[in-house]
């Protein structure tokens, strides 16, 4: 029996990489399943990397949000980008919008702590993010649970992103943080449920109402 120690994060990262067979398959699996998929890249050489891939779309880390050079380089490939905005200042989510431009732009509102709590959710920002700079925003959530991500649709976001674990229990930063498949897929039922509760604003009797209003109505106009 040999026994390995992780000395550093960086070693713990390493560890944990994908190699280039690794990410063959989840590309043949993906297009098995007609599931889009990209990644999260984290400096220049990942983006090159990836895009051999050609992926939909690149998500930027809240941690990268002021590499400045990062974005730059994403943007030279064209590819919508989503841009995460965890444990950021509204003045450094300015300067990386003027970095990125808002075309092809995708804002996540964030809160990057795993599990977060739910009082430092601020899921309002959501609209205060649409207001400021007029591109789609979505929700990155870490929580425990999936009310307040099925309230963000309700708030306006545009999409939803949760990380996916097969068990909570298990060993890792982010497993308390993620959802397990039952959960998630519960998630997509209740926002769908949602998304069509919201309907288009325009008031209007339904005809299902009419017998109860027919029934009940003491006055009628």
């Amino acid at each position: 029996m040999s026994i390995a120690f992780v000395s550093t994060n960086g070693d713990l990262k390493r560890g944990l990489e994908f190699g280039q067979a690794e990410y063959e398959e989840i590309d043949r699996y993906c297009r098995e399943k007609g599931i889009l998929w990209y990644a999260s890249c984290w400096d220049e050489g990942s983006v090159d990397f990836i895009e051999q891939f050609n992926p939909p779309c690149y998500k930027i880390a809240s941690a990268c949000l002021t590499d400045d050079n990062l974005l730059r380089h994403h943007r030279r490939y064209g590819r919508p980008i989503i841009l995460s905005t965890g444990m950021s200042t509204l003045a450094q989510i300015d300067h990386a919008v003027d970095v990125l431009g808002t075309d092809d732009l995708v804002i996540l509102h964030s809160t990057s702590t795993y599990p977060s709590q739910i009082e430092e959710l601020n899921l309002r920002t959501i609209q205060t993010l649409q207001e400021r700079y007029d591109v789609p925003v979505g929700y990155s959530g870490h929580e425990v649970g999936l009310a307040t991500s099925v309230a963000a649709v309700a708030l306006g976001a545009c999409m939803i992103e949760r990380h996916v674990t097969l068990d909570r229990a298990m060993w890792g930063s982010d497993q308390a943080a993620s959802v397990e498949p039952q959960g998630f897929w519960r998630l997509v039922k209740d926002i769908r449920g949602v998304e069509k509760a919201l309907g288009d604003g325009v008031k209007r009797i339904w005809p299902s109402e009419i017998p109860i209003m027919n029934k009940l109505r003491r006055v009628g106009l």
